[in-house]
């Protein structure tokens, strides 16, 4: 028999008692907590909004594989950099978005204002657009300003504990049994037999530059420029690369096929229509907030193993002994620090530039710990600050997003942009670097490099190829 506890003022989870099941026997257990809930609450009037969360413990499943099977949409991916946490989501049981253009500024207080009204117990997955003023390109029309999804069915593994979960939103005056049939007819489409078997992804047919090598060279000297006039000290340009296929295929074959589990990278997948999804493989964080404790990092400066042909001690003594490095770090260490000092207190900038060590490249990067200020005990506030870090925009930031926006040939879509989750008391989010939009038989993998006084454009366009390296791996995997 299911137990009902109160979460909050607005909200309640059930969780049946006993041990891990197989999904199949979840999901007839939630089925039944659902009817259950109908029968006892078929008269009540409300208020207020009010979320019911629905869950059962499960035997250990491979999330993505799972994903891979369901037919519902969106589909979503979450996993942390610790990799101690992760998501599958399918359907809708609530949602945040904006359509709207504009000041990114006001788009993140939209969102904190949105958010402010749900419940806190409430989980919302999704992104934000790296900059709302500039005109996006069709292939990013199912990426709004932002869009955040409360999942109506979830697969989670949070230390190594699985669990089945569906998510009952029930607006004032909706219709409790048509709300709880949408979950139940999900709940029913539920693909159960995860055999491991995918398709392939269709044929790699033709790559292409956004710029091309020649054009890139011209950018890079305009961005230089700059900083001889005195106008910037750094700028980070990006390129994109195409690739064409065959035929269109499920984008969470990148996911899937990732060919270094191990790599301490985010992974965020976000597929709100079939077969167009947006994916990052990050290793930049932009902050992890609980409640008024802030986590951020300066991650900036780039080694490739392969250019020096070298392994992990080699990559870090290259880093903590480049000039040109060290200061590219150092501009996104100071801001960040200079503006965490507005809207924070007790601010901890570690000494030490540490090395963070992935398969193909290395980072230097500094981790700092925060307390926010009351005033400012809000997600609008810390995005506002920290967004875009001079890591994937410049220094100063105003002219970089400018020069930026003209320099580049592409529009950035959610590309470089605020990726993750929120929910009113805590939230994380990373830096979408190393990502690609899939629409159709066509990927579009994006990546940039940091320019600094002293710069080689040659250096900086090789620089990309190493970065978008994994992605490139799997499509010559699948071959």
């Amino acid at each position: 028999m299911p137990t009902i506890a109160s979460m909050s003022e607005h909200s309640r989870t059930t969780t049946p008692s006993g041990g891990a099941l197989p999904i199949k026997q979840a999901i007839s257990g939630l089925v039944s907590a659902l009817n259950l809930y109908f029968e006892k609450h078929t008269t009540d009037e409300r208020d207020h909004a009010q979320l019911v969360t629905f869950r059962r413990t499960v035997h250990p499943i491979k999330l993505t594989e799972w994903l891979y099977h369901q037919t519902v949409y969106p589909r979503l991916f979450w996993m942390n950099r610790e990799q101690n946490f992760s998501i599958a989501g399918i359907g809708i049981a609530d949602t945040i978005q904006s359509e709207g253009s504009g000041d990114i500024s006001a788009c993140f207080e939209q969102f904190a204002l949105s958010l402010a009204a749900k419940d806190p117990c409430a989980r919302y997955f999704g992104g934000f657009c790296f900059n709302t003023t500039e005109q996006q390109e069709p292939i990013w029309q199912a990426f709004p300003s932002f869009s955040f999804i409360l999942p109506l069915v979830q697969l989670s593994c949070d230390n190594n504990i699985f669990t089945l979960s569906c998510h009952l939103w029930l607006e004032c005056h909706d219709d409790l049994q048509s709300k709880i049939s949408t979950i139940t007819d999900m709940l029913d489409r539920i693909v159960i037999g995860t055999d491991g078997s995918f398709m392939k992804l269709s044929e790699l047919q033709k790559i292409s530059y956004n710029p091309d090598e020649q054009t890139w060279m011209t950018q890079c000297r305009k961005a230089l420029q700059t900083f001889e006039h005195g106008d910037m000290e750094k700028i980070m340009l990006a390129r994109q690369t195409i690739l064409e296929f065959s035929s269109s295929f499920s984008p969470l074959l990148f996911l899937l096929h990732y060919p270094y589990p191990q790599n301490a990278v985010y992974r965020f997948y976000f597929e709100p229509v079939e077969n167009q999804a947006f994916f990052s493989f990050t290793p930049e964080r932009l902050y992890r907030r609980d409640g008024t404790m802030l986590l951020t990092e300066a991650l900036a400066g780039t080694c490739s193993k392969e250019s020096i042909n070298g392994d992990d001690h080699h990559a870090s003594e290259t880093l903590l002994n480049s000039e040109k490095d060290i200061r590219e770090h150092n501009f996104v260490r100071e801001m960040i620090y200079n503006e965490l000092l507005k809207i924070c207190s007790d601010i901890d900038m570690e000494e030490n530039v540490q090395v963070l060590q992935l398969h193909r490249l290395a980072h230097l990067y500094t981790r700092c710990a925060a307390t926010l200020k009351p005033e400012f005990e809000s997600d609008s506030a810390v995005l506002k600050l920290l967004h875009p870090t001079p890591a994937v925009g410049g220094v100063p930031n105003a002219p970089a997003m400018e020069h930026i926006m003209e320099l580049e040939p592409f529009s950035r879509g959610w590309y470089a942009a605020p990726v993750g989750w929120a929910s009113r008391d805590a939230s994380e989010f990373c830096v979408a670097i190393r990502s690609a939009l899939v629409n159709g038989r066509f990927a579009y993998l994006y990546s940039g490099a940091g320019l600094v006084k002293g710069s080689d454009p040659l250096s900086e366009w090789e620089e990309i190829e190493q970065k978008i390296g994994d992605i490139l791996a799997i499509t010559r995997q699948e071959a």
